[in-house]
Order: C-alpha cells, then sequence, then structure tokens
C-alpha cells in the first residue's frame, strides 16, 4: 500500500521521470486491488456491479448510478470538507484515492473518519502537464481526484485524457475544472458548524447541503461531519 505522503513535488523532475515515478506507485495501488472487468462497450447496457465503486449515504443519493461509474469523469465543487469525507469513506473500504494538485486539503482527519490513509496518494504538484499525470493515475488507481483552475476544459485538450479514462480503471473526479458531459456535478454548502460556544469552543462537526445533478436526475441531501448530534435532558 502507499502512504498518503508517498509522492513529492514533480515540478522538479523531467517528464519521463514523473511519469516513472506515477506509474511505480499505479504499480503498487494496482498489485492491491481486485481484478477489474473490461471497459463497457458503447452499446452495452448497464454496467455491472463490478463497475461502480461504493459509496455511503447521503452521497450516494446525490450520484445517478447510486456510487462513481469507473472510466466517468465527475465535477464538484471546491469544498474541503465534502472531499476529505469522501476520501474518508472511499478509502475505508480499501478504495485507493489520488488526490492531485490540492496542498492545501488536509488529509490528517481521515483515520478520524473512519479512513484507511494507506489508501491515500497525495501529488501536490502535478508538474507542468497535469492532464498527463492524471491520465497514468487513472490506468490503474481506483479515484483520482484533481483540483485544477476554475476553467472549462476544451473538448480538444480533454480528449487524451478521457481516451485514457476510458481505457483505465478509475473514476475522475475534477474539483474546480469543468468538462463538457460529465457523468455527474456535484455541489456541497457549508450550512453550519457545530461546537462553537461564544468565543470558545472549536468546530466539531461541519453540517453541508450536497446536490447532484446528471441528465434527467436532480437529488439534494444534508449530511453532517463530525460528531453525531446529542440531546440533553434538561431537568425541570
Amino acid at each position: 500500500m502507499v502512504d498518503v505522503e508517498g509522492v513529492e513535488n514533480l515540478s522538479a523532475l523531467s517528464r519521463h521521470e514523473r511519469i516513472a515515478v506515477l506509474r511505480n506507485k499505479v504499480a503498487a495501488m494496482s498489485n492491491a486491488s481486485p481484478d477489474l472487468p473490461a471497459p463497457l462497450e458503447p452499446d452495452a447496457q448497464k454496467p455491472s456491479s463490478s463497475q461502480f465503486i461504493e459509496v455511503s449515504r447521503p452521497i450516494a443519493q446525490v450520484l445517478p448510478d447510486g456510487g462513481l461509474l469507473r472510466r466517468c469523469v465527475y465535477e464538484c465543487s471546491p469544498t474541503p470538507a465534502f472531499v476529505a469525507e469522501l476520501i474518508a469513506q472511499l478509502s475505508a473500504q480499501g478504495t485507493f484515492v489520488a488526490v492531485v494538485g490540492w496542498p492545501e486539503l488536509s488529509l490528517a482527519g481521515i483515520a478520524e473518519s473512519g479512513g484507511d490513509s494507506t489508501c491515500v496518494v497525495a501529488i501536490p504538484d502535478p508538474g507542468e502537464d497535469p492532464l498527463s499525470t492524471l491520465g497514468v493515475l487513472v490506468e490503474g488507481i481506483d479515484v483520482v481526484i484533481y483540483r485544477g483552475a476554475p476553467m472549462t476544459l476544451s473538448p480538444v485538450r480533454a480528449r487524451p485524457l478521457l481516451a485514457r479514462l476510458r481505457k483505465g480503471v478509475g473514476a475522475l473526479v475534477l474539483v474546480g475544472m469543468q468538462v463538457a458531459s460529465p457523468r455527474a456535478r456535484l455541489e456541497a454548502q457549508v450550512r453550519g458548524f457545530r461546537g462553537i460556544g461564544e468565543g470558545q469552543g472549536r468546530i466539531k462537526a461541519v453540517d453541508l447541503e450536497i446536490t447532484g445533478q446528471a441528465k434527467a436526475f436532480h437529488a439534494r441531501a444534508t449530511m453532517s461531519i463530525g460528531q453525531p448530534r446529542t440531546l440533553h435532558v434538561v431537568d425541570s
């Protein structure tokens, strides 16, 4: 397995060196993963259950397939608490996750949320050609999360990456960046914090509202991250 600190800054490496490092990491993670089914043919009907990457409710409720679908691309809002919870859920079930281009995202709380940090590899700087880096990662890692610039990726630039995605095994989650016709778009907004008193205390939980949009699909749910709500009996 690969430690969450397993990949250092790649910007100082040449393209060939960068690819070699990434392929070694992908190989290490792929060897620990179960065999996966072959890619679906364009005219195939519903994908089999092995094509899905499970997530827990309520995130599953806002995904059109009830989970992430391998070899598909998703868009997600840049909400750190939500993404960290998604990583915790995925890694807890042995799903391997790569977090690319997001050095500010704190992964320290993964274990506290029930996740397994040994299933997570962080790549703070993907180098001068991040799309090439993503293309290598989706070949063998279950879920690749990329925090990119807030822009729409043109079809010409996206085509090589999407071609490698379709031949790989992973699901690609673009945070902040947009692409034509993603499988779904996820939006998470913070609705409140719990655990903070007047000028004292610390945040114990975050309440989120999450929505998912896809073709002929729209769903909304709420979720709390952190300590569950508690009820106190007050003597009369």
